[in-house]
């Protein structure tokens, strides 16, 4: 295929990470249409973007004539309908094969021959998901991580019957918009999800091994391993609802022991124990 020049960018689902995609689209230029599931859960996203460049402006990262410029290029709708003149889709619903599915073959009618189809998927295999298109060739991953503004990484995912042109057009995109987008191939939990789970189920595994609290085992992998951030912190911010789905997916895959949620985490999940997003996990928040 000839991939198109990137000029009009689609995201659908315009949750924490679909809202903050469409943040560096639009900072980055890209006339970008946004697409939830009602007007209101769109405004909510415009909303919560609007605010975020404003404090941009008022770290005087940002001029408001940018941010009013920015915002300017940012519609929202609930019709997949209107991403017909879309160059780029990016999906990011949620993490279930059969929407992803579902979602790709509706937008296979809509879009041209030549716009290209990304999923933001963290878990799910990107080939399986461009099996839900006639051209799979046009679907890569585009792979971001949470924060997606503040986050430098991109992973773009070379499914099996991606094109050249599709992964290059990718890339592209993740360098124009600030980030440092890295080229991998289809595998279970790409580069970093494949090191990092089983990593913090390590770490969680520790905290009842050793009986250290959250807090010491954060001082221990900052103080003594040179993160930058601790495990639990890390776990709170990206969700523990998030990451227990995310080590069973991998799990499933490659029936790693290390790679399956430890029991106490999906204790916490079953609780409603999420991190910051319910106001408590490892941590309580105000």
């Amino acid at each position: 295929m000839i991939a198109p020049e990137i000029r009009r960018i689609g995201v659908v689902g315009l949750g924490a990470m679909g809202a903050g995609i469409a943040q560096l689209a639009i900072e980055s230029g890209y006339e970008t249409v946004g697409r939830e599931v009602s007007d209101a859960l769109g405004a909510r996203a415009s909303e919560r973007i609007a605010h975020f460049l404003q404090r941009k402006v008022d770290k005087e990262h940002l001029t408001a004539d940018e941010r009013e410029s920015a915002l300017g290029l940012l519609s929202t709708t609930t019709a997949l309908a209107d991403f017909g003149g879309c160059d780029l889709v990016i999906e990011a619903i949620v993490e279930d094969l059969g929407a992803k599915l579902e979602l790709f073959a509706e937008l296979e009618h809509i879009v041209r021959p030549d716009t290209i189809l990304a999923t933001n998927t963290s878990a799910l295999s990107v080939t399986e998901i461009a099996a839900g298109v006639s051209t799979p060739e046009r679907v890569v991953g585009m792979h971001f991580f949470n924060p997606a503004p503040l986050m430098p990484l991109v992973e773009i995912v070379r499914a099996e019957l991606s094109s050249d042109e599709a992964v290059e057009a990718a890339f592209a995109v993740g360098e124009r918009l600030g980030k440092r987008p890295i080229r991998c191939h289809d595998t279970p939990g790409f580069v970093v999800n494949r090191v990092l789970i089983p990593l913090l189920n390590d770490c969680i595994r520790v905290l009842d091994e050793a009986r250290v609290s959250p807090e010491d085992l954060d001082t221990a992998m900052t103080a003594g391993a040179g993160w930058p951030m601790g495990p639990c912190t890390l776990l709170d911010l990206v969700g523990i609802d998030v990451h227990v789905h995310a080590s069973e997916a991998l799990y499933e895959k490659v029936r790693e022991p290390r790679v399956a949620p430890p029991a106490r985490i999906v204790a916490m999940r079953n609780a409603g124990l999420f991190g910051r997003k319910s106001g408590r996990g490892f941590y309580t928040y105000d």
